[in-house]
């Protein structure tokens, strides 16, 4: 979503800070079901908006705890990934920078919410054959090699 700001009495969108975590729990990654647009329905990495006031670790924590009471630990940043689309006549709809941590998995099974349909710890082989988010391989995949680094 782009969110909307004052500035010198008008509205100007800008992009909205988001945060996702990559959590690996005997080697497999939590993914949860989108239940809102965009891309409702997809398996995406646990994640959202970042809070004013908030550090990026922070919301992940955050985040993870509020859409599928998993408890973990960060280990690490992965990348940033840009989401960005436009409606049939080209204005933006929105706009989402994603800052992508990994973890390690402390506590919780994953359970569906609100902002989370279906829990699934999948094995990064095989995200090809799920209905995922845009990039969501390329991020698990290098999640999983900071993962396998740090061993």
């Amino acid at each position: 979503m782009i969110a909307p700001e004052s500035a010198k009495g008008g509205t100007e969108l800008r992009p909205c800070l988001c945060v996702s975590l990559a959590v690996f729990r005997d080697g497999k990654v939590l993914l949860a079901s989108r239940t809102a647009p965009p891309y409702a329905g997809a398996f995406s990495l646990p994640g959202g908006r970042v809070e004013a006031g908030e550090t990026l670790e922070a919301a992940a924590l955050r985040e993870l705890a509020e859409e599928v009471k998993v408890e973990a630990r960060i280990v690490g940043f992965n990348r940033h990934v840009e989401a960005i689309a436009r409606g049939a006549s080209g204005e933006v709809s929105h706009h989402y920078v994603i800052a992508s941590f990994v973890g390690e998995w402390l506590s919780g099974d994953g359970t569906p919410g609100p902002e989370a349909g279906a829990i699934l710890w999948a094995d990064p082989a095989e995200l090809g054959s799920l209905d995922g988010t845009p990039q969501l391989e390329a991020v698990v995949s290098a999640a999983a090699e900071i993962v396998r680094a740090r061993r």
